[in-house]
């Protein structure tokens, strides 16, 4: 699983910020979607109960008086956390901007309809978009933190860092909590402070309330910044930590099937996956799976796995192209996706068309750069993987493809520095990555 984007902790805080725990029933009402059963053990949490009630209740204000704002805006709100809850959101992020443009159809300038429908932009990587619904709010309403880290997300996917700074540095100003802290963490990371990012990320934990889904985000993501340090066990002590406060949370789950597949014990970090799989919906759990099938000797079932993965990514990538209001774009995705099961000149089309959108963004430059790799083509290769480190950023996934692009490409030296900076802690990656990376140093040695 990568990186769990910021500006989807952003989503669940201003959810609960606002003060809405929503969800609906099973019949379409007022020209609106429903709210979708949910499966498995999601289905039996007393939260779950009281989302539905919630939603009945407010479907009820709804068809009592379709001119209510309120009751429309407190649905948007469920359908946005519902959507961070099942991680379906392809389908309720649909949902909730039906509802703020309903509103925005009377009230153009409403403030919470405008704040979700650039949250949904956000979540659905229409990143330009985003950032110019966030700009308006921000002229609308210059004092408000939720806002600033709108700002603060939108910049960093489109690679504007530097703006990215100047707003979280804005936002902590404003509200010192979970979702600044988090920000913070996160720009840290991605300009090479990892013990920064680390400390930032201790005060989000420490600033949230144990079990709520955004604290147990933050913790999670806390964990993963001690696997790229090579502390495994102070990562596996915060996802152990993170399900205990949060009983079935997907995201602790995937966590530790990391540990344990670091530990060489495939068994049961399939079975952590295969349970975190069965809870929500996220493709990075069957991505993983493909990789621990593989190393368990089930080659079958990676390259079962594998096409599974292409198809989810494919079907959420065609709503972007069905519906460019809303869709979501899955390009960067699909273009690992498709290394995987070897279909490269599919991969660069995708990755191409990510680039398009955000050319300055380091992970899509990374992205691209790692395609041309595999397609051989070193020359493309170094040119983006260039400016993918123009952060300084210390990830070690990033600095061993950098490291193996720039071996190929003739750099000796500076290929096998970035190598050797990368696994000198020892980071929770890949086993096929990591061996690479090592066989290739040696090769030179």
């Amino acid at each position: 699983m990568k990186k769990i984007t910021t500006y989807v902790l952003l989503v669940a805080a201003f959810v609960l910020a606002v003060g809405f725990i929503v969800a609906k029933n099973n019949k379409k009402q007022e020209g609106f979607l429903p709210l979708k059963a949910r499966t498995g053990t999601l289905a039996q949490s007393k939260e779950y109960s009281l989302t539905k009630s919630k939603a009945d209740a407010l479907f009820a204000q709804i068809k009592k008086n379709p001119a209510d704002t309120k009751s429309k805006l407190g649905l948007a709100a469920l359908y946005i956390q519902e959507g961070r809850i099942t991680s379906d959101h392809v389908y309720y992020d649909v949902a909730a901007m039906q509802l703020a443009n309903d509103v925005l159809k009377t009230d153009s300038n409403n403030f919470e309809a405008l704040v979700f429908k650039g949250t949904l932009y956000l979540s659905q990587h229409h990143f330009a978009d985003g950032l110019a619904i966030a700009q308006h709010v921000q002229r609308v309403n210059p004092y408000n933190a939720f806002v600033y880290g709108m700002l603060v997300d939108a910049n960093v996917e489109l690679g504007n860092y530097d703006e990215a700074v100047k707003n979280s540095d804005k936002m902590v100003s404003v509200r010192p909590d979970i979702r600044s802290y988090s920000r913070i963490s996160y720009l840290r990371e991605i300009y090479g402070d990892n013990a920064g990012a680390i400390d930032a990320m201790k005060m989000a934990v420490s600033a949230g309330y144990p079990g709520e889904e955004g604290t147990e985000w933050a913790r999670v993501h806390l964990g993963q910044l001690y696997e790229s340090n090579g502390d495994l066990l102070a990562a596996k002590m915060h996802y152990t930590i993170a399900l205990q406060n949060r009983p079935d949370y997907a995201y602790a789950y995937a966590g530790l099937a990391r540990i344990a597949r670091s530990e060489k014990n495939y068994a049961q970090a399939i079975s952590y996956d295969l349970k975190a799989d069965s809870l929500v919906v996220d493709y990075a759990f069957k991505d993983e799976l493909t990789d621990l099938y593989a190393l368990n000797g089930e080659t079958d079932k990676s390259q079962e796995t594998a096409k599974k993965v292409v198809a989810q990514l494919a079907k959420d990538a065609q709503s972007g192209v069905n519906d460019a209001s809303i869709g979501h774009y899955a390009d960067r995705e699909l273009a690992y996706a498709y290394l995987k099961v070897n279909e490269p000149d599919k991969a660069l089309d995708h990755a191409l068309m990510e680039y398009n959108r955000r050319p300055d963004n380091i992970d899509v430059n990374e992205t691209l750069a790692w395609v041309y790799y595999n397609k051989g083509d070193y020359a493309n290769a170094q040119k983006y993987i260039k400016v993918a480190l123009k952060t300084n950023s210390k990830n070690p996934v990033l600095l061993c493809h950098a490291g193996l692009i720039y071996i190929k490409g003739g750099d000796v030296a500076k290929g096998k520095e970035l190598i050797n900076t990368a696994l000198q802690s020892n980071p929770n990656i890949s086993v096929q990555l990591k061996t690479e990376a090592q066989k290739a140093v040696q090769a030179i040695s």
